[in-house]
């Protein structure tokens, strides 16, 4: 009787231990588990984002317009005839007046039937029935894009083309044919302007920057281009003659925008 006592109490403590063991390794794992958590949560660097903008002015040194020709006939041959004809003449005077042909381009050209409907008699007071939809000549547009570079010339090589015939004579756009130069600028603008923030920023928060983690530059930005008031010339101009109008560039403004993000401590 005693023996068995003995063995029961031997095996009650032999669970008991493990018991104690298990309890202690599950508490040590959990442990160690939050603590790794907690390590890989605050492992990374802490950061500072600033944007920076820059501008710069740039004298515009092209302009560009486009026209429209039409031109209609009996069947397509003739229209397209009629309508060559006109742009011919047009590009001719251009060339005349040292316009490089890579500058001057074909934006969009159409041919197109026009049609007329057939009256149908039809009794009175009853529903009349559409007349039937036959061909009636031909319809040619062509609408040519042109880029100038002899600023000087913009008014007297619009009002060229309107005495040739051409119609839709689109706003005169002034830009600048290379802008790398110009956004390069804007660009480092906008990148002294993020650093002087950062500093400020970095101390106002009492922190320290310590190196560039992140760059990136908007390219939303596009030049604000300068428009002459040629949409009004385009419309109320005498082609007959006289002198033409003048046309003031102004300047397009170039912006760049970045934004910088930092490490701090």
């Amino acid at each position: 009787m005693e023996t068995k006592t003995f063995f029961g109490l031997w095996y009650v403590r032999v669970l008991v231990v493990l018991v104690l063991f298990g309890v202690i390794l599950a508490l040590s794992a959990y442990t160690t588990n939050t603590l790794k958590m907690a390590q890989y949560s605050t492992m990374g660097p802490t950061t500072i984002s600033v944007q920076g903008m820059g501008e710069v002015q740039g004298k515009p040194d092209v302009g560009e317009f486009s026209f429209s020709v039409r031109a209609e006939g009996e069947d397509a041959a003739t229209a397209q005839t009629k309508s060559a004809e006109s742009i011919n003449a047009i590009l001719d005077f251009l060339k005349e007046e040292n316009v490089d042909e890579k500058d001057v381009k074909t934006q969009n050209y159409t041919l197109n039937p026009k049609y007329r409907y057939e009256r149908t008699v039809c009794e009175s007071g009853s529903y009349c029935q559409p007349g039937e939809a036959i061909i009636d000549g031909y319809e040619v547009s062509q609408t040519v894009s042109v880029k100038v570079r002899d600023l000087d010339k913009s008014g007297d090589l619009i009002s060229g083309a309107g005495n040739l015939g051409a119609t839709n004579i689109s706003s005169l756009q002034f830009t600048v044919d290379d802008e790398s130069i110009l956004k390069a600028e804007a660009r480092k603008d906008a990148i002294v302007d993020a650093q002087s923030k950062a500093k400020k920023l970095a101390k106002d928060l009492g922190v320290r920057l310590v190196r560039m983690t992140g760059f990136y530059e908007d390219e939303g930005f596009y030049p604000q281009p300068y428009y002459a008031k040629s949409e009004m010339m385009a419309m109320d101009a005498d082609f007959g003659g006289g002198n033409s109008p003048s046309m003031p560039t102004g300047e397009n403004s170039i912006v760049s925008t970045v934004s910088i993000t930092y490490e701090i401590k």
